[in-house]
């Protein structure tokens, strides 16, 4: 039996969940600045993949390139995501977001805090009905 297939295709999958929080965790503590880090690393993958001869290692190597030259797209997605809402802003990174961003996150606070409000004032009726 042959297993080269499964260890590329089994190790892709790896790498490609590897590469998921890291690319979060990147946009968290330092914007989209480290692109450029990704792209330097992704050739240099790249690069080297086509000088191994061993081809799972090759392989392995040209889709850590692969993924880290797919991650400079998906810094820049995750700082969208993060200005529509949908993943934590970085407090001390707040000037790097739209102002469309930081609203947002004031109206969602505004928002919650009413309907606590509310909730209590709801809960103050009921006992008072009793």
């Amino acid at each position: 039996m042959f297993f080269t297939g499964l260890i590329i295709a089994i190790s892709t999958f790896l790498i490609i969940g590897f590469f998921h929080p890291i690319v979060i965790k990147t946009e968290y503590y330092f914007g989209i600045r480290p692109w450029w880090l990704f792209l330097i690393g992704g050739i240099i993958c790249i690069v080297c993949s086509l000088l191994i001869e061993n081809a799972i290692f090759s392989s392995i190597v040209g889709v850590v390139g692969a993924s880290m030259l797919w991650s400079i797209g998906e810094l820049f997605s995750q700082k969208k995501r993060v200005e529509k809402g949908w993943f934590p802003m970085n407090p001390k990174r707040k000037e790097e977001y739209s102002t469309v961003c930081q609203d947002k996150v004031k109206g969602q606070l505004n928002h919650y805090n009413s309907t606590v409000i509310y909730e209590n004032a709801a809960d103050i009726d009921r006992k008072n009905s009793k």
